[in-house]
């Protein structure tokens, strides 16, 4: 059974303004690493936020373990995003606290708002907070702040947040493009890993196509925000490369 299911998706701005998506059809299955890939202006971040409705769709549905998520509201929606885990392209983590807490704020979906505000978190959530920044490789930077971090280490803080929400499905919205080229496949290779090894399919919206393709293994191809390619990324020839890719400005 597919994970999340995109049937026809539409999106745009404004009543009035142009559609950024047009008619968007895809599924990601439990084991998929699934690439988004097109040229800037193409409809890549959008597509990804309709996902978890930062940005709501103007047409269309969006399953996601049967439950639709273009009709959910309130405290169903709120639910939803718990179970969504979401890497960001500036990593959106909060510069005045420690790396400690930014990843334990992963957890505010499950925690009351008393427990928070005093940081009350079970010590369940400690030591997998602990665990997860082990893996990510920086168990030594608990009490440091986020904004004495390197760009490589602060996504690697984003990537444990994410992860600390326990999700059935992680989004990533260009999660390397802040980053030089060798720290970004040590991030994505070190996002596969982890994701494989807990068993969370992922969406990706990325726009280098060689970590694409080394990393993905199903590829959607946007342009003008509609869809020229859905399909494995072996089958991601030049040809098709230069098609999506042809009203790219440089």
């Amino acid at each position: 059974m597919a994970v999340l299911e995109v049937r026809d998706l539409c999106a745009r701005y404004s009543a009035s303004g142009p559609e950024v998506l047009k008619g968007i059809s895809f599924s990601v299955e439990a084991d998929d690493f699934f690439a988004v890939i097109g040229p800037s202006g193409s409809g890549k971040s959008t597509l990804i936020r309709c996902i978890n409705r930062l940005v709501n769709p103007s047409g269309g549905e969006i399953l996601f373990y049967d439950r639709e998520v273009t009709k959910l509201r309130g405290r169903q929606l709120r639910l939803l995003r718990r179970d969504i885990g979401m890497i960001f392209q500036e990593f959106n983590l909060i510069d005045r606290m420690s790396v400690m807490d930014n990843v334990l704020s992963g957890r505010l979906g499950y925690t009351g708002n008393l427990r928070t505000l005093f940081r009350a978190f079970p010590r369940d959530d400690i030591q997998h907070a602990l665990n997860l920044l082990d893996q990510v490789g920086l168990l030594e930077f608990v009490d440091k702040r986020a904004d004495e971090l390197s760009g490589g280490q602060r996504q690697r803080v984003g990537i444990a947040r994410a992860l600390m929400q326990n999700p059935k499905l992680l989004l990533l919205d260009e999660p390397t493009s802040a980053l030089d080229p060798k720290i970004s496949r040590e991030v994505m290779s070190l996002i596969k890993r982890m994701t494989t090894e807990l068993k969370v399919p992922c969406l990706c919206n990325i726009h280098d196509v060689t970590l694409a393709l080394e990393f993905c293994n199903k590829i959607i191809g946007l342009q003008d925000g509609k869809k020229m390619f859905d399909g494995p990324a072996e089958e991601m020839d030049q040809s098709m490369l230069d098609k999506i890719y042809e009203m790219e400005v440089l």
